[in-house]
């Protein structure tokens, strides 16, 4: 007799009657504008990587030059023997690209929210997050076993109220840029709380880093905020960085803790050192040349001019991420396999990635798109919804 604990059959299949069944596709050769994939080049209107830097030249050479001095792996993890000069150099140039005192590498994303938000939070204390936050935040809250509450959206007054009942030790945590609806946290008005409340406050901002501000600098260099304001400063590498890995920056005192207490950076391997090699030259990159910044907002700026006259639903975003909500799950996957036979690639994104009845195109611009490119995408769009 069969185990029935085994039997997956009948979930799968709810999962693809309800379309809400994902499928990987394989993709050949490099991540950049143009993919291929299953004989066929595509542009591609749905990667992360805002800058275009994943394959670019200096950054390649980087990795193959850090390959040939570190080897492949690592070999263990950072407080064994898996620090590398690599990694130190890397923590000491991004501490001083956000204007953070250190930083600290972590080698995902999520495993950095885990580890900094369950070191920092007991069952005594109380975590408040955005209803919007990503996955990763949310399961640091959930994980740290302290009071889990989440306000409404980029809703400061709903935060307040909350805040003002919590108990024990509390921190706000929020994503600086949503990153399904491209928006911004409202965060001078957090810091203010959190100054209010003595509350702590983190702010992941996977999507801004590199890409708002006038140096790259983020959501806090676009709102002019410092360390003091925000303490706890989360970001990935593997966006407009173009690498792969996270880091948190902040003071002193918040990197030797997470050092000697964060579990998922005590116990996994660290990252190689040639990605960290790499890394610093996507950060050079990142910082010398402006005009991938310039060039990006003047792409969002037409992609959004051409969405609004087409009459387009678009949500209030001036970052790279420009969602077209469609509302039912069905209808987002069938528009995103008409703009793939157009010959774009843009990804249908449904709940429980986005609420109920909000599933959109998840359009992303990055600097290595042309006008061109932006025209033919918005051409595609005309086409195949109604």
């Amino acid at each position: 007799m069969a185990n029935p604990f085994y039997d997956f059959a009948g979930e799968l299949q709810q999962l693809e009657q309800a379309n809400l069944y994902r499928r990987r596709r394989v993709v050949d050769g490099p991540q950049g504008i143009i993919l291929n994939f299953d004989g066929r080049q595509l542009i591609n209107f749905c990667s992360n990587d805002y800058l275009g830097l994943a394959n670019h030249p200096e950054v390649a050479a980087a990795f193959k030059s850090g390959v040939e001095h570190y080897g492949v792996g690592s070999g263990a993890a950072h407080l064994v023997c898996g620090h590398s000069r690599a990694h130190h150099a890397l923590e000491e140039e991004l501490a001083a690209f956000v204007g953070r005192e250190r930083s600290l590498l972590f080698s995902t994303g999520y495993m950095a929210n885990l580890g900094v938000i369950s070191t920092l939070l007991g069952r005594n204390d109380t975590v408040l997050e955005d209803r919007l936050n990503h996955a990763s935040l949310l399961d640091g809250g959930l994980l740290s076993r302290a009071r889990f509450q989440r306000y409404r959206h980029a809703d400061t007054t709903d935060l307040q109220a909350k805040l003002s009942a919590a108990t024990g030790k509390a921190l706000l945590i929020s994503d600086g840029v949503f990153s399904m609806d491209g928006d911004l946290a409202p965060l001078p008005a957090m810091v203010e709380l959190a100054e209010q409340h003595s509350a702590g406050l983190l702010i992941d901002d996977a999507h801004g880093l590199g890409v708002l501000g006038n140096h790259g600098g983020g959501v806090v260099e676009h709102f002019g905020l410092s360390q003091r304001q925000v303490p706890i400063l989360i970001g990935t590498l593997g966006k407009a960085f173009g690498t792969f890995g996270a880091f948190v920056a902040g003071s002193e005192d918040l990197i030797e803790l997470l050092i000697q207490k964060a579990r998922s950076y005590v116990f996994t391997t660290a990252l190689p050192a040639a990605v960290a090699e790499a890394t610093r030259a996507s950060l050079r990159l990142l910082q010398t040349e402006s005009w991938r910044r310039e060039h990006l907002q003047n792409l969002i700026s037409r992609f959004r001019q051409g969405a609004q006259q087409q009459g387009l639903q678009l949500l209030d975003s001036f970052t790279a991420i420009q969602p077209v909500v469609i509302g039912d799950s069905g209808q987002a996957v069938a528009a995103s396999q008409g703009l793939l036979a157009e010959g774009f690639w843009v990804s249908a994104i449904r709940p429980p990635t986005v609420p109920a009845g909000s599933a959109r195109l998840r359009v992303t611009l990055s600097a290595n798109h042309t006008e061109q490119q932006v025209d033919g995408l918005l051409a595609a769009l005309a086409k195949v919804l109604p």
